[in-house]
């Protein structure tokens, strides 16, 4: 296949031909005869396409989450760059698997990988009660659940809906969970952390597409939260816990959304299962505020973001407090202070 061309760069008048994801597709009619609407996306941006008659009625059905090979040029139509398609091939399952997924969908700014190798690293630090170190193996290491780990969003839209974005959650939720049992001391900090990593495990069932979140059959029918437990019940079984942990651990996920209103099977009912769901709650709401919100750059005051929905609200990025004279750290600091961060937690 041919060198992918970012939609982002895209200019009046260019030659595409290049693969692309279709995100919306609709056969609709004009006095010429039937024609495809598209709108195409990569991690760019997204085009609006036409294929007008003959070309139109030979091709197959289109749908959304599919993947094609388009070729056209573009141009402007109402101040809008749109491609007027030529050509168009919709990729096999083969060609498909074999594209570079950060060119078509948004990704973590982490390697899910290393993620996924620190969650490891994590339970092998906290997990010291065999079957409960047995059980976290035996579901990570899972031939179908640890591929779709390392893809999934966490999300459809609201937070984290990128690639990685399910890990990159499970780590956040898992890390403030660890922090709330090293202050409170009473809770129990194992069964706590197998939950708080895995209380959105039925997402990767939920939701369904390599290059387009949609959500499946199952998902709509049952969720995830029922999916996450219906899944998790034959590693329980191996697992060698006793029946009032295991029951626990089901708990902490069928009430970590707090209340049946927000999707809760139960509202929580132990210490931990209040932890769990405040921390999913507070880095769902965080990672809104982060997709909504500006950066804060130098000098800069307080910005608003526009009213949103699922927040009820705007938010508001403060002004912050200024650094004291030559003690503000260089961003190779910060990272470092980051990593340093990181590795504490796993002690």
């Amino acid at each position: 296949m041919s060198e992918h061309q970012k939609i982002s760069a895209m200019a009046a008048g260019d030659e595409i031909s290049s693969v692309y994801l279709v995100a919306f597709a609709s056969l609709q009619q004009s006095r010429n005869g039937p024609y495809w609407r598209l709108e195409l996306k990569d991690a760019s941006g997204s085009l609006e396409a036409k294929i007008w008659s003959p070309l139109s009625v030979s091709l197959p059905a289109l749908s959304a989450g599919q993947a094609v090979h388009v070729e056209g040029r573009l141009s402007l139509y109402r101040d809008q760059l749109q491609l007027t398609v030529e050509a168009l091939r919709v990729l096999s399952d083969e060609e498909v698997a074999s594209l570079s997924l950060e060119d078509y969908v948004l990704s973590s700014p982490r390697p899910a990988s290393d993620m996924l190798e620190e969650i490891e690293r994590l339970c092998d630090a906290v997990l010291t009660y065999k079957p409960w170190k047995k059980f976290m193996r035996s579901v990570l290491s899972d031939k179908r659940i640890r591929p779709l780990l390392l893809k999934a969003p966490a999300a459809k839209s609201v937070h984290h809906a990128y690639a990685g974005g399910l890990l990159e959650h499970m780590l956040s939720v898992a890390r403030l969970c660890m922090l709330m049992a090293d202050h409170y001391q009473e809770l129990d900090r194992q069964t706590l952390l197998a939950a708080a990593l895995l209380h959105d495990i039925g997402k990767i069932d939920e939701m369904g597409g390599l290059l387009v979140t949609e959500y499946t059959d199952e998902g709509r029918l049952l969720g995830h939260i029922v999916q996450g437990i219906v899944m998790l019940e034959p590693f329980l079984r191996k697992s060698g816990l006793e029946p009032e942990l295991v029951m626990h651990f089901k708990h902490l996920i069928a009430s970590h959304h707090g209340e049946p209103e927000f999707g809760a099977a139960r509202e929580p009912a132990t210490p931990e299962a209040f932890v769990l769901h405040y921390a999913d709650n507070i880095d769902a709401k965080l990672a809104q505020c982060r997709g909504v919100l500006p950066p804060p750059e130098e000098g800069e005051g307080m910005a608003w973001s526009a009213y949103q929905n699922l927040l009820g609200r705007s938010v508001c990025r403060p002004a912050r407090t200024p650094e004291a004279p030559g003690e503000k750290p260089s961003r190779q600091e910060k990272k470092e202070s980051r990593q340093e961060e990181r590795q504490c937690s796993l002690l």
